[in-house]
């Protein structure tokens, strides 16, 4: 999301080659333009002191504010082809488009017979969430939207503050604090691992018979290599699917294999 729309949209723009060119040109345009105006205005003051042919007219006062024209004129040109080029103006105009597509992108999305997003309209879901959220951060609703939409993206840092945003405003709010326990889980550092397992067994305490908590309670044990709680939890889930689930086959795998271990 930072290549598409410009590292702006992640709060934290770094101090890049382009950022200091762009502070940077203007500055020199200005530069430019007041040395031309004293160049001139000096040229000026030397002109007087020379002696004039009595036939030369003489300039009035608004002929002086001409003298300044040309350095303004170029300072403003420099600064716009500066900005035109090293700005980011193409990124805020995706941007805008992004928030603007928000509502309609947002009611595919939650519509199961409209036609699926692809990978470039989540990426502008998910810009355009973000935008939402910074002036309702209150919306518990909005953060798990951004959190399932980060999942899906492969985007973890924003699976996982978005889902913590949603757990931290309603800690009881099942599905975010299912997405918080699979967000940690999925994470590269072992820190979030162990956190999420913990939350998870706090889940599992509180419901025992949660499909979905006893599925990501088990696979978070089996890939700590906590096979004895894997098993557990499935053989749990077995008790609680019908006979005739396709899951079931799956799960027998999954015990047999961490028996294994």
């Amino acid at each position: 999301m930072v290549a598409r729309y410009g590292n702006f949209v992640t709060y934290d723009p770094p101090l890049t080659p382009l950022t200091v060119l762009l502070w940077v040109l203007p500055l020199a345009a200005i530069v430019a333009g007041g040395w031309i105006i004293v160049a001139r205005t000096r040229r000026r003051v030397r002109l007087r002191r020379e002696p004039l042919p009595a036939d030369t007219p003489v300039c009035g006062a608004r002929a002086g504010w001409g003298i300044y024209v040309p350095g303004v004129v170029i300072a403003l040109v420099v600064a716009a082809i500066s900005y035109s080029q090293t700005g980011s103006y193409p990124q805020v105009r995706a941007w805008q488009q992004a928030t603007a597509q928000t509502p309609g992108l947002l009611a595919r999305a939650l519509d199961p017979q409209a036609q699926p997003l692809n990978e470039e309209e989540m990426a502008r879901l998910a810009l355009g969430l973000r935008t939402r959220l910074q002036n309702d951060a209150g919306n518990v609703e909005g953060w798990l939207m951004l959190g399932r939409t980060g999942m899906v993206l492969g985007n973890a840092g924003t699976a996982t503050g978005a889902y913590a945003n949603a757990y931290r405003l309603d800690p009881k709010n099942s599905d975010a604090a299912l997405g918080y326990a699979e967000a940690l889980t999925r994470s590269s550092d072992p820190e979030d691992n162990r956190r999420g397992g913990e939350l998870l067994r706090q889940l599992v305490s509180r419901d025992h018979t949660d499909i979905r908590v006893l599925s990501l309670y088990a696979f978070s044990a089996f890939e700590q290599q906590r096979f004895g709680e894997a098993v557990a939890a499935w053989e749990m889930m077995l008790k609680l699917l019908p006979a005739g689930d396709a899951r079931r086959a799956v799960i027998e795998r999954s015990i047999r294999l961490a028996q294994e271990k």
